[in-house]
């Protein structure tokens, strides 16, 4: 009998938190799976597809693969301009032309055989053999259109990526600091970020990326130097991750002074302090890992914005510059050409579909991982 009560009273074992401290564990993916969200994994889904396919061609659509040649996302065919997609080449005329190219194109490689290589009348079969292919359609230079929609997503996404982790890292610090240190610092430090929200967001993104030009503009003309067409793709590209990434982070501080302000006052938070465990020690042994569910639930969710805002931003003409594409610019090249007369819709459609479906599919995601970290969320919104 004695042995039983014994049993009893025995303590549990508790589980050791792998950072060294008894803290509170928070919900991991295996505890509440996203795969619970159906909406959560066809947005995986559908995002996997679209990101590997304009990622993963970035090499090839950039010309990285082969430097000395034209890139594929820069290849024009004049004689191949405005074709539909393929589905609607049985037009005549679209048939013509795309035979006048293959033509153009055979004789431009006659010639560049040598001058032994005597010009020759092509075969009909030739003629179709090399006639180009484009799955949606060309535009005014007679560019691929599937290509220059692979390149601009590989360019839209990678820059939403690249600013969310901006943001991330800022929002993250700031939050943390005001959060841990409190009093009169952190009533200071979100002042600051209230005045930030009280303007204009997108203004700011704009002016902030008209500013950083106009530094490039006044230091060329300084120094007398001017940049190759390399050099101003990448001061253009970090000019939009600077402007984005820099005003992006605000929900993202907010939300990581709420939860550090929370943890601090937890037992194995006191116990780090009392026994003297260095501030860098407590931040990121203790501190972060309980952070890491709404660090990545919160970046999940900037992506889009993020996308959206380099997306708008080359819509007017201050984001990524011609002829280097994005989602934005190639929807303000489709909405240039959709008039009346001769409405080119592919254009516009499919650089806006893709946009639309990457946007939705990551917002998809975002939800899913918010109810895979959050039991009560997700349990409320299945219950209804």
């Amino acid at each position: 009998m004695l042995a039983g009560v014994m049993a009893e009273r025995a303590p549990t074992k508790r589980a050791i938190d792998p950072a060294g401290a008894p803290g509170p564990v928070p919900a991991r993916l295996s505890d509440n799976p996203l795969t619970r969200s159906a909406a959560g994994v066809v947005g995986m889904v559908v995002l996997g597809l679209i990101s590997l396919a304009c990622i993963f061609s970035l090499p090839w659509t950039l010309g990285w693969t082969s430097p000395s040649e034209t890139p594929p996302y820069r290849a024009q065919e004049l004689e191949a301009q405005y074709l539909p997609p393929f589905w609607s080449s049985h037009d005549a005329d679209a048939r013509e032309r795309l035979l006048e190219a293959a033509a153009a194109r055979i004789a431009r490689e006659t010639e560049d055989a040598g001058p032994g290589g005597a010009p020759f009348e092509p075969s009909e079969e030739e003629l179709h053999s090399a006639a180009p292919r484009y799955i949606l359609g060309s535009d005014n230079l007679g560019r691929d259109l599937f290509v220059r929609c692979l390149a601009g997503g590989g360019v839209s996404i990678g820059m939403g990526v690249a600013a969310a982790i901006i943001s991330v890292f800022i929002g993250t610090i700031y939050g943390a600091i005001a959060g841990y240190f409190g009093g009169r610092l952190d009533a200071v430090m979100m002042r600051i970020v209230d005045i930030l929200y009280g303007l204009p967001y997108i203004l700011l993104v704009v002016l902030l990326a008209v500013a950083v030009d106009a530094l490039m503009l006044e230091w060329m003309a300084r120094t007398g130097r001017e940049l190759s067409e390399g050099q101003r793709i990448f001061v253009n590209v970090l000019t939009l991750l600077v402007a984005i990434g820099g005003v992006s982070w605000l929900t993202m501080a907010r939300v990581i002074r709420g939860q550090v302000l929370s943890l601090k006052e937890q037992p194995f938070m006191e116990a780090a302090r009392a026994i003297g465990v260095p501030l860098h020690a407590q931040f990121f042994r203790h501190l972060l890992p309980n952070l890491l569910g709404p660090i990545i639930v919160y970046a999940t969710l900037t992506i889009p914005q993020a996308i959206l805002q380099e997306s708008f931003l080359s819509f007017l003409g201050i984001g990524v510059r011609p002829p280097l594409p994005s989602w934005g610019n190639l929807v303000a090249g489709g909405l240039a050409e959709l008039n009346t007369v001769k409405p080119r819709w592919w254009l516009l459609l499919f650089p806006s579909l893709l946009l639309g479906v990457t946007l939705l599919a990551l917002n998809f995601v975002g939800e899913g991982l918010r109810e895979a970290f959050d039991p009560k969320r997700g349990a409320a919104r299945r219950s209804t």
